[in-house]
């Protein structure tokens, strides 16, 4: 692995561990050229994914992309980075294990409403604003309209 500091092509692995959810490993590397320190996680990638977007262009599948979303739509919310990185993970496992290389951006986005609704509901609304391009307060409304529908998420702390 190269070292991100100095750009050494061989760095040493000082410690591995799995992450709490057991979906990877993490481990703490060491550069002997500038002694700077550094992590690096390892996932199993059970196939390539290629996104192809609305207007039909194909782009590879960026889970750092995903994990951003779903972390600016989580933002503030009473919710963790294990769990982000769980919900992630989870996302991103049911994608490969579709069958298919070639996802939609569309059913990506489906998938990451369908999770955030069970998570919070707050996340799921920020996300669906912005996934669904809402441009004024009455696309608000009309969406908030079935929140009535939304089973309440489990209350942590209590």
């Amino acid at each position: 692995m190269r070292c991100p500091f100095c750009g050494e092509a061989d760095s040493q692995v000082k410690d591995s561990r799995p992450t709490e959810d057991g979906s990877a490993i993490r481990r703490r590397r060491f550069c002997p050229a500038c002694h700077q320190r550094f992590t690096t996680i390892e996932r199993v990638q059970l196939r390539e994914l290629t996104v192809v977007k609305a207007d039909q262009r194909r782009v590879a599948f960026d889970r750092d992309k995903l994990a951003r979303s779903v972390r600016i739509a989580l933002r503030k919310r009473p919710v963790d980075d294990e769990q982000i990185e769980r919900i992630v993970s989870g996302i991103v496992r049911q994608l490969e294990a579709s069958g298919e290389t070639d996802v939609k951006s569309h059913d990506i986005g489906e998938l990451v409403m369908e999770t955030l609704k069970t998570v919070d509901t707050v996340a799921y609304v920020r996300f669906a604003s912005v996934y669904r391009d809402f441009r004024e307060g009455k696309d608000f409304e009309a969406f908030l309209g079935h929140m009535g529908e939304l089973p309440k998420p489990a209350k942590t702390g209590e």
